[in-house]
């Protein structure tokens, strides 16, 4: 297995997945599946940002999965906290895409100098849940109806995972 970063080529494999999950799971919060138009602007927006997109990928080249990070929110007070996205094929589960993925976008958070890394998960999501505790990621909170999908309520999981314990933000990020 390979982990590189993403390339345009790989948009409409980003596409199949994203939607994949928009229709099959509660993974992602939203009931209109993307264009490849809108994956692109994604892609396009996430990279000029300078934040990570990358893709796993067997021997073979066959597509597993792909994860990103980002933005947690738009104010300056958040601006060294990103929330990630780690998306596998479900027929790639278990197959070690998902932990590769998450390994390579902590190691990226880390070098870019990021201090907390939040995921958001449905309730309901026990095996993300698992998954992102035996990373170090502990559940911080749990907003209750804050979305929905499928007819139902969902409560969100907001798990956190601190970087760098005990540092203190760059003086050109926070001057006194």
């Amino acid at each position: 297995m390979r982990i590189r970063p993403a390339k345009h080529d790989d948009l409409p494999a980003l596409l199949m997945i994203h939607n994949d999950a928009v229709r099959n799971s509660a993974a992602i919060w939203l009931v209109e599946e993307d264009t490849l138009d809108d994956r692109r602007a994604w892609f396009e927006t996430r990279t000029k940002q300078g934040f990570p997109v990358f893709v796993a990928e067997a021997a073979d080249g066959t597509f597993l999965g792909y994860a990103s990070y980002g933005p947690y929110k738009e104010k300056s007070g958040y601006d060294l906290t990103v929330e990630h996205s780690v998306y596998v094929m479900p027929e790639a589960h278990g197959s070690g895409a998902g932990s590769a993925l998450l390994k390579a976008l902590i190691a990226q958070a880390r070098e870019d100098g990021y201090h907390v890394m939040i995921a958001g998960i449905d309730s309901l999501n026990d095996g993300s849940i698992r998954f992102h505790e035996r990373f170090g990621f502990k559940t911080s909170g749990v907003l209750p109806q804050v979305g929905f999908k499928y007819n139902r309520w969902l409560d969100l999981v907001i798990m956190t995972l601190i970087l760098n314990e005990g540092a203190t933000p760059p003086a050109h990020v926070y001057p006194d």
